[in-house]
């Protein structure tokens, strides 16, 4: 059904490319500066044009002192005052708040496993919507899927709870309605955890498969499902 909106197999796999999940060794081997990085890109990123943010992106990496973790953690109140004066970022305070306890909760992973991204790196991935409510309760302003979409950011296999995603759960029966209560996500993980034996492919890619899938005019909407052993 992917396949046949994104114009055949072969497009699809190019397009399944441009997010490809990293080794556990090398999510592993992330600085922590790049890890606050990611956090932050994806919080101001939520809600907001993400082209927007990307032409922005140097005047956020000069803003925040190339993320460091530690100069972010104990920003000053006249550092956060000149940030919220400054138009070459979102000037957003919350957000701007948001990185320097997201500094903290770096600096805390850091301390308890020698780098933040260790942690992230060894979650087991069958246990990921565990991880996500971890981010959520550690980090600030990582709720919805902010929190999923910085860990596949990272490289970690990852899937994103989008509206179509959701949809294809409950097309596909995963889901009984639209929902991504805590319960829903359990049932939700135990699938994602099914098609990846199955299949041999990561959450980001069987994610990316369910929510281009949707959409498709019934009269075309075959299930050739054999190509990607799902």
């Amino acid at each position: 059904m992917a396949a046949a909106r994104k114009g055949g197999v072969v497009a699809l796999e190019n397009i399944l490319a441009l997010t490809p999940s990293l080794p556990a060794g090398d999510i592993a081997r992330i600085s922590d500066d790049r890890v606050l990085a990611a956090m932050t890109r994806q919080i101001f990123g939520a809600g907001f044009s993400y082209k927007v943010i990307e032409r922005k992106w140097p005047a956020f990496e000069a803003g925040f002192d190339g993320f460091d973790p530690h100069a972010c953690a104990f920003m000053s109140e006249e550092r956060f005052d000149a940030l919220l004066r400054d138009p070459s970022i979102v000037r957003s305070a919350r957000k701007i708040l948001a990185v320097q306890r997201n500094a903290q909760f770096v600096l805390e992973l850091s301390s308890e496993h020698g780098r933040a991204a260790r942690f992230f790196a060894e979650w087991p991935d069958e246990r990921y919507i565990d991880l996500v409510h971890v981010v959520r309760r550690r980090g600030a302003y990582l709720g919805g899927e902010t929190a999923m979409r910085f860990l596949r950011a990272l490289g970690k296999p990852a899937f994103v709870t989008s509206p179509d995603m959701v949809a294809a759960l409950v097309r596909e029966g995963v889901l009984s309605r639209p929902s991504i209560a805590k319960r829903d996500l359990q049932v939700v993980q135990e699938a994602m955890n099914q098609w990846a034996a199955s299949s041999g492919r990561d959450f980001t890619t069987i994610s990316r498969v369910l929510s281009m899938s949707v959409g498709l005019p019934p009269a075309s909407a075959e299930r050739p499902w054999e190509a990607w052993g799902l």
